[in-house]
């Protein structure tokens, strides 16, 4: 259990975000540990090619459109809850 770098809540299970995605070399780079929901949802909003373009540092995500919607939502989760996260539509339309 941890914290979440990008929603900051406390005692969540986490994993390991390539800042820079493995894919476009961000295999020995940066990372951040995220609560499992947080990391689908990036992953479900933009593309590798995208993060890599625009999103590699936690303020950049804290600061995109969408994802600070989504932040002030998850705030207000418990820890222990886990939430489906589905790709957006943009995303499914991006493949």
């Amino acid at each position: 259990m941890g914290t979440c770098e990008l929603c900051e809540r406390v005692d969540v299970e986490t994993t390991v975000h390539h800042l820079l995605p493995k894919e476009m070399g961000g295999t020995f780079g940066p990372t951040a540990n995220l609560c499992i929901p947080c990391h689908k949802q990036i992953h479900a909003l933009y593309t590798n090619a995208e993060i890599a373009a625009r999103l590699t540092t936690i303020p950049e995500l804290k600061q995109d459109d969408q994802l600070s919607q989504y932040l002030k939502w998850i705030r207000k989760q418990p820890p222990t809850k886990m939430m489906k996260i589905k790709k957006s539509n943009d995303r499914k339309r991006k493949r």
